[in-house]
């Protein structure tokens, strides 16, 4: 009995291993991947080549070396943490490789172990012997279940379709984290400047409020015109109007915020007053060449490895133009008695091949290879497209790069002059060498170039933020 059970588990691992190795060739395109649809070089090459360091690439700096401020880095990785879309974004892995565990297990046959048992009555006018009797049969085997003998590849690149798909959906994930450190740190500074905004709107009201209380005094005193007033006034609901905006602007980006987070935020980490700078950054980025984004964004990796799940969905496509053999097959004992299952003599076997050859099925296989065909070449399209999107992204950050550093060194300098014009023209004016007209001017274009100064630093430090971004950064 024991060299018989033996005997029944080699046979049946013969089979399986024989089973595995008769996989033969695939009919999927040999996988090339296509050129880059854009230049070799950024359109602004010189500052690429300043910013470009031999020993790192922005992909290889963490987010916590690029975010300098510690409150920001705190709120970010609360985000991490918490952000919903991200929680999807890392679930949609889980089922990716579910589902590729499913396809994969089809390359290698299913084995079981089974038993049964059946009585059946025969009435004797359809028993030969001529009168009724009840007949038993019981049998205990283990056996394989249509295994397909994947000579043309089918089920390995259906295994291969699901692999990549996993892979994509694997950078998915990092091209949604790299997503959401970049638009925490944006809204992150977006509130900052919204919060030293609202303090010069409200700086800026509270001085009026004194210059219309003047005017008014002055005005009872007979020693200013109803025009002097209305120009006063005019200034003082216009610094109500920016301090409203800027009131309205600071809480809708604060909402933002939180919800990007998904959680609670520690009022203590977030930018209060005026006094407070914009979060500081590294200075500078490796920018690198447009080839090297198809190795450090994670979206292009993706789009890339759609690519490949398509390719190999041509294989399979392919695969169904020709025959399909599948083995089911058992080995076993079999009684009509459950006491003679295992006594010599009562070994059993079973082998049921099937071959299924395409003779007409009305262009059904012709029209799936052609989807097949299409989706390929749509997802190309894609490929290419995410990259002409990437390269746009970094050589937009480049362009921004020195403008803004220079838009906001004049504007500084602007300021610091309509700063000194203001106080000459106040001195002016309460001496009486100048009009009451001059000096308003000289509030109202103070109020403007130190609005745009704030509003260009925060473009300036979202620039390099968007730059960083575009280069694959966040990942590490």
């Amino acid at each position: 009995m024991k060299s018989f059970n033996l005997r029944v588990v080699v046979q049946l691992s013969y089979a399986t291993v024989l089973s595995s190795i008769l996989v033969g060739c695939s009919l999927a395109p040999v996988y090339e991947r296509p050129d880059l649809p854009v230049s070799k070089t950024w359109p602004d090459q010189r500052l690429a080549n300043e910013r470009n360091s031999p020993d790192v690439t922005a992909s290889e700096i963490d987010w916590k070396e690029f975010f300098i401020d510690q409150n920001l880095s705190q709120v970010i990785q609360i985000a991490l943490n918490n952000n919903r879309d991200l929680r999807v974004a890392a679930l949609n892995i889980d089922r990716a490789r579910a589902l590729y565990g499913v396809q994969g297990a089809d390359r290698l046959p299913s084995v079981g172990v089974g038993t049964s048992g059946a009585r059946q009555r025969t009435p004797a006018d359809l028993n030969d012997k001529g009168f009724s009797d009840v007949t038993s049969t019981y049998s205990a085997g283990i056996g394989i279940t249509s295994f397909e003998l994947d000579f043309f590849g089918r089920i390995k690149n259906l295994s291969q379709a699901a692999l990549e798909r996993y892979i994509a959906t694997d950078e998915a994930r990092r091209s949604a984290q790299i997503a959401l450190i970049s638009e925490v740190a944006m809204r992150y500074q977006a509130l900052a400047a919204d919060h030293r905004l609202w303090q010069l709107a409200n700086n800026t009201l509270s001085t009026r409020l004194d210059s219309h209380a003047r005017q008014q005094s002055l005005l009872e005193q007979g020693a200013s015109s109803e025009l002097d007033l209305r120009q006063s006034e005019s200034l003082l609901e216009a610094a109500r109007v920016a301090l409203a905006q800027q009131t309205r602007q600071r809480a809708v980006d604060q909402n933002a915020l939180r919800l990007l987070v998904g959680a609670t935020i520690d009022p203590s980490l977030l930018p209060s007053g005026m006094s407070d700078a914009l979060p500081a950054m590294l200075a500078d980025i490796p920018v690198g060449l447009p080839s090297d984004l198809i190795s450090t964004r994670p979206d292009i990796r993706q789009h890339e490895a759609i690519l490949r799940s398509e390719n190999a969905s041509i294989g399979a496509a392919r695969a169904a133009f020709f025959p399909r053999i599948s083995l089911t097959g058992s080995l076993g004992t079999s009684s009509s008695e459950l006491s003679g299952l295992f006594e010599a003599g009562s070994r059993s076997w079973s082998f049921l091949p099937q071959v299924s050859l395409p003779i007409f099925d009305v262009g059904r296989n012709r029209a799936n290879l052609n989807v097949a065909k299409a989706d390929r070449d749509i997802a190309i399209a894609e490929y290419e497209k995410s990259i002409q999107i990437a390269f746009r992204e970094v050589a937009d950050a480049l362009a921004g790069t020195d403008t803004l550093k220079e838009e906001l060194r004049a504007s500084t300098a602007q300021e610091r002059a309509e700063r000194v014009r203001y106080v000459l023209s106040k001195q002016r004016y309460e001496s009486g060498y100048a009009s009451y007209l001059e000096f308003l001017d000289a509030q109202r274009s103070l109020f403007a170039i130190q609005q745009k100064t704030i509003v260009t630093e925060l473009a300036e430090m979202q620039n390099k933020i968007g730059l960083y971004k575009a280069l694959g950064g966040g990942w590490k």
